[in-house]
């Protein structure tokens, strides 16, 4: 080797050297920006390219795993971090605590998904969204846009897990002292390990830059409540890995329920929420200033946000643009005029006054029909609610022809209906009939107070009568809501 091959070598070697070096803060680049240098493709290696100084994923299914000379290609605690650019459709996520496999999906480790708008995909449509922790602690709420790049964040503190989007924390998990697994197949248990990224399908394009880690001392601990996973825990993680949107539509801050203790709720069971504001004569929003104020004090919260379209005047207080700023809107029969044309409110005792049973469930079940015809909702909540005075009679007076005849309008109205955890409404016979027609179902409390309990009365219902993910509602995109494409009668 003669003198200029032995300075090159040398040089390489400084630049290499000051490729993996920290920055002042502790950070390490693994991603040199020109190569896939570090980096083994399993299967399909040419699903990974280098462009512009970025990794562009796409075409078959395959994973790039980080195999380089950072602390040895295996991390315990760290900070991650990495910027991403979902192209619309994609499908893609960043594998840690994982190693090397040369085909098929990781065994080992966890996937924090990239997933903005994924279609339905070989008759599968993923409801896991960007930042979801997959399949451990899902978000179903797109936090990221296609087209834009965002920075994804994952830190790795003992057992403690969290992942930010933009810096808005997604999951913070910390891992139950007796340890699940996400499927039969996927090991997600907090060790030790590598990054990989996903290559999802031919369909699916994503771009990294800007891949860098801080590794952090193996005995980091932060301080955190032991988790004990007893079995309503373990439902509602084999829920979550099998598909179903945990989402509790109907959350209400309210009681001295703040939007943290919501969020912190989300982070410890995995079940998303869903905050709705009653709007309506005599409730906190009368007028579209009122639903601007709500949505501008719940952006760039992970909750999706909704209207209660609270009595059957409610479509004359509101414009189409400014209900269509919620995520959803639904409405209930609990206020509705009586047989004497007087507004009563079916909860307030002192406003029930029911001298005929039946022609009382009679004009119920009329007013259900006509508000499923003609109000814009997505879902109709408290199902089947009957007042104090006359709900021991549930059984009776809710005979199959009058479910039938709700079923039929909330089917031929494409309005979901919620199953309430803490009414334990509607019946088990009643979501047989609803899901023999079709219809599609929501989670909902309907909360008082602070209690927003576990959807223990939704996993029984879902359970007993064999309701599957598919048969679960979510949020219409954009231009497609009930109120933008029935508007309101008469406008």
């Amino acid at each position: 080797m003669n003198l200029s091959h032995v300075v090159l070598a040398i040089l390489c070697i400084a630049v290499s050297g000051a490729a993996n070096a920290a920055d002042k803060d502790g950070w390490i680049s693994l991603f040199d920006g020109k190569t896939l240098n570090g980096w083994k493709s399993s299967e399909n290696a040419a699903t990974f390219s280098v462009d512009k100084g970025q990794i562009v994923v796409h075409d078959p299914r395959a994973h790039l795993f980080y195999v380089g000379d950072v602390h040895n290609a295996d991390f315990k605690n760290f900070e991650f971090q990495a910027e991403v650019l979902a192209r619309p459709g994609a499908n893609s996520g960043i594998f840690f605590h994982t190693e090397f496999k040369d085909n098929d999906w990781p065994e080992k480790g966890f996937e924090v998904q990239v997933d903005n708008s994924q279609p339905e995909h070989d008759g599968y449509l993923e409801n896991k969204k960007t930042g979801s922790l997959y399949g451990v602690r899902n978000v179903y709420k797109t936090m990221a846009q296609d087209d834009k790049w965002f920075t994804m964040n994952i830190t790795v503190h003992g057992k403690h897990v969290q992942v930010r989007v933009d810096k808005v924390l997604l999951v913070d998990y910390t891992e139950p002292e007796n340890t699940l697994a996400a499927s039969s197949n996927y090991n997600c248990v907090i060790s030790h390990g590598t990054f990989a990224l996903q290559g999802h399908d031919p369909k699916s394009e994503t771009h990294y830059r800007n891949i860098r880690v801080k590794p952090l001392p193996d005995d980091l601990q932060d301080i955190v409540e032991p988790v004990v996973a007893d079995d309503i825990y373990k439902t509602i993680n084999r829920l979550g890995k099998d598909n179903y949107p945990l989402v509790d539509f109907h959350t209400h801050l309210k009681g001295g329920l703040t939007i943290d203790e919501v969020l912190n709720h989300m982070y410890q069971t995995g079940i998303n929420h869903g905050i709705a504001v009653n709007g309506g004569i005599g409730f906190p929003i009368t007028n579209d200033s009122g639903i601007e104020k709500f949505y501008q004090s719940m952006k760039g919260t992970p909750c999706f946000i909704g209207l209660q379209a609270e009595g059957r005047e409610w479509p004359t207080l509101f414009s189409v643009k400014a209900v269509s700023r919620f995520d959803y809107v639904f409405t209930d029969s609990m206020t509705i005029f009586d047989q004497n044309g007087k507004r009563s409110r079916l909860w307030m005792k002192d406003e029930v006054n029911i001298s005929d049973k039946q022609a009382f469930m009679d004009l119920l079940v009329n007013t259900i029909e006509k508000i499923m015809k003609d109000e814009p909702i997505d879902i109709y909540v408290n199902p089947t609610f009957l007042p104090d005075v006359i709900a021991s009679e549930y059984n009776t007076l809710w005979t199959p022809e009058r479910m039938q005849r709700v079923v039929d309008a909330a089917a031929k109205n494409g309005v979901a209906i919620e199953i309430n955890s803490r009414l334990k409404l509607p019946s088990i016979a009643f979501v047989k009939l609803a899901k023999k027609a079709g219809i599609k179902f929501t989670l909902g409390v309907n909360n008082t107070d602070r209690d927003l309990g576990r959807a223990e009365y939704a996993q029984e219902v879902i359970k007993v009568c064999g309701i599957g993910w598919k048969d679960m509602w979510m949020p219409k995109p954009d231009g497609q809501k009930p109120i933008q494409v029935k508007g309101f009668k008469g406008k």
